[in-house]
């Protein structure tokens, strides 16, 4: 008798971003600067306090949160990250092996992970012409099985995300019996005044989860703290399943000290997204297919070319995301560093 689900052989491996020694990584959307200053002081002086345990309720997290978002604390829920939360969500929706998570693919790798693990089924269903969410197709795959849909906007990896109007079309026809995460790792990105944003639209679907992050606009990418906004029954079901201490007294005092200086932090949004527009005009005048990104990243659709796309980013000293057989993904970084890339794509043949 085996001691393992022997069902993990075929577990797909999160692949993480590659570090080579000497190398620009633009594999992992990491943002180039640094925690700030007063972060860097809030860290400092919890780290002296290392040998107590953090505060199992993420209490004074959570109450920054509500106050910023403008909600009651019990409807927030902090994890390790959004990965966890994500997790988090499979773990208290799916019950039997017969239960279905839906998803879009290609979309955020941790999805068929943290589905396989939580013992239910994946249902994928494609991406659009656009590399957008096929919101039509994924209401029309979920059947009385389905107990939870991850929609990811801005989509990891393809930057696309999708629209107020026809995400409320998509929450309408899924109905309340299903839980419906919208992913928004990287919210504080996005400049579509179309673009969906799920915290207004919380008290009209009580079925809705919104999932946020500090790992990314936030800079703390290290120290894994993510959060989810949605009714105070499933934000204390999250809780309940949370690994206990997985958010660090760390992670806590960085988070509260970030949000305390969030205009210093999000005005390099803004920077960011002066490079994605001028990446990715760049590289369609080089003959690549870009769809438009609202994310600190681009994506490159290359197909069958994607590895040796990759393998020639490496030759010239830039590490970039292969999804192969799909795209690549680049994460948009500073003015020199995004020339370095441009000038590695510049010298690879689109057409072979």
């Amino acid at each position: 008798m085996t001691l393992i689900r022997p069902d993990l052989d075929s577990l797909p491996a999160y692949v993480p971003g590659r570090a080579i020694p000497g190398a620009l990584k633009l594999a992992s959307n990491e943002v180039a600067l640094p925690p700030t200053a007063p972060v860097l002081a809030a860290i400092a002086e919890a780290a002296a306090g290392g040998n107590r345990y953090p505060d199992l309720g993420v209490v004074a997290l959570s109450e920054r949160l509500a106050a910023e978002l403008h909600v009651t604390p019990d409807r927030i829920a902090v994890g390790c990250g959004s990965v966890s939360l994500c997790q988090q969500l499979v773990q208290i929706s799916c019950r039997e092996t017969t239960d279905e998570v839906v998803y879009a693919w290609r979309s955020f790798e941790a999805y068929p992970i943290v589905t396989q693990i939580g013992n239910a089924r994946s249902v994928t269903v494609p991406l659009d012409g656009d590399f957008r969410h096929d919101l039509a197709a994924m209401a029309a795959a979920v059947t009385p099985n389905t107990r939870l849909v991850f929609v990811c906007s801005p989509n990891n990896p393809t930057g696309t995300v999708v629209h107020r109007a026809e995400f409320e079309e998509f929450l309408q026809a899924v109905g309340p019996d299903v839980i419906v995460a919208l992913d928004e790792a990287y919210h504080e990105y996005v400049t579509d005044p179309e673009a969906a944003d799920g915290l207004p639209l919380l008290d009209r679907y009580p079925n809705l989860v919104v999932l946020r992050t500090f790992s990314k606009a936030y800079r703390l990418a290290g120290l894994r703290v993510g959060y989810a906004v949605t009714t105070p029954e499933i934000a204390a079901a999250l809780r309940k399943v949370c690994a206990p201490f997985s958010v660090s007294s760390l992670a806590q005092a960085a988070a509260i000290a970030a949000l305390d200086h969030a205009g210093e932090l999000l005005a390099a949004c803004k920077e960011a997204v002066g490079e994605r527009v001028r990446v990715r005009e760049a590289l369609l005048a080089a003959g690549f297919t870009v769809p438009q990104t609202q994310s600190n990243f681009v994506w490159l659709h290359l197909g069958e070319r994607t590895a040796d796309f990759a393998a020639h980013c490496l030759a010239q000293g830039v590490v970039v995301r292969p999804f192969h057989p799909d795209g690549v993904r680049v994460t948009v970084t500073t003015p020199e560093e995004d020339d370095r890339f441009l000038a590695a794509a510049g010298s690879f043949r689109v057409s072979p």
